[in-house]
């Protein structure tokens, strides 16, 4: 785990997230790329340079929020990018080599019943860069028991485990898989490869109409650090294809949720 990337938005959680970001990339010796992006919607006839006031702007906040955190030596870049979110995180996701990107449940609802807002869902739904979703006020801690729930376990894509993997080997933790058995299970989704039977410590089956079901059925016995689930349209996150905001009644967590990029 080299490069870390942390969009900031505008929510009262900014300086404990970006706290966790910092203790995180000094844990793995990791560079930080801290960055907001903003957009620009001009009218005919403006008169007033708009992009340089909102350019000052969000580098003056970043620059404010640094200087509330405990920076421990860590290496790291601030940046504020003009252009769409996801379009600017893709590139420079690209440009720097990043292998995770740390987001925030909520960067700018104030909704208490939302868990994740329309910003945070739209990078996890839009992109396939691997995510890790840090619930609010989280102090960072190493993880010693990771959850990993999925519905199929068949992987065609070359490094999608190398997030899990880094973890694993970073902190000795252990992984449990737990399989779900859903309506939409097929013949062989339950076979593992041999990268996949090489870091799990234990395997659970459970049959639920979701994922998520078979999560909230077998999280208190085996009391993770961290849920680790995959990107897929009919997979844990599928409220989230439905549309960007998740709310908290249909999904809910209290520890770091590690999501992959999509497996096939």
């Amino acid at each position: 785990m080299k490069n870390i990337l942390v969009p900031l938005g505008t929510s009262t959680n900014s300086i404990s997230h970006l706290q966790y970001a910092i203790d995180l990339a000094e844990s793995f010796g990791a560079k930080l790329f801290v960055v907001q992006t903003y957009n620009v919607y001009t009218k005919a006839g403006t008169m007033v340079n708009v992009d340089a006031i909102l350019a000052r702007e969000s580098k003056a906040y970043l620059d404010d929020l640094i200087s509330k955190v405990d920076t421990k030596g860590v290496d790291y870049i601030v940046k504020s990018l003009k252009g769409d979110l996801i379009d600017t995180l893709e590139l420079v996701s690209k440009a720097a080599d990043i292998d995770l990107i740390l987001i925030e449940p909520r960067t700018n609802s104030i909704k208490e019943e939302v868990f994740l807002g329309k910003t945070s869902g739209k990078i996890i739904k839009q992109t396939q860069i691997p995510a890790l979703i840090v619930p609010e006020a989280t102090v960072f801690k190493p993880i010693h028991n990771i959850l990993m729930a999925v519905k199929s376990a068949i992987i065609k894509k070359e490094g999608v485990l190398s997030p899990l993997k880094h973890v694993k080997d970073h902190f000795k933790a252990t992984v449990d898989l737990l399989l779900v058995k859903t309506h939409y299970y097929n013949e062989g989704d339950f076979d593992l490869s041999d990268e996949l039977k090489n870091l799990i410590s234990n395997t659970i089956f459970s049959e639920n109409p979701t994922t998520y079901q078979g999560v909230l059925e077998h999280y208190r016995e085996h009391n993770p650090d961290m849920l680790c689930v995959v990107r897929r349209k009919r997979g844990f996150f599928s409220k989230l294809w439905e549309k960007n905001e998740i709310l908290k009644k249909d999904f809910s967590s209290t520890i770091p949720v590690l999501v992959l990029s999509e497996l096939k």
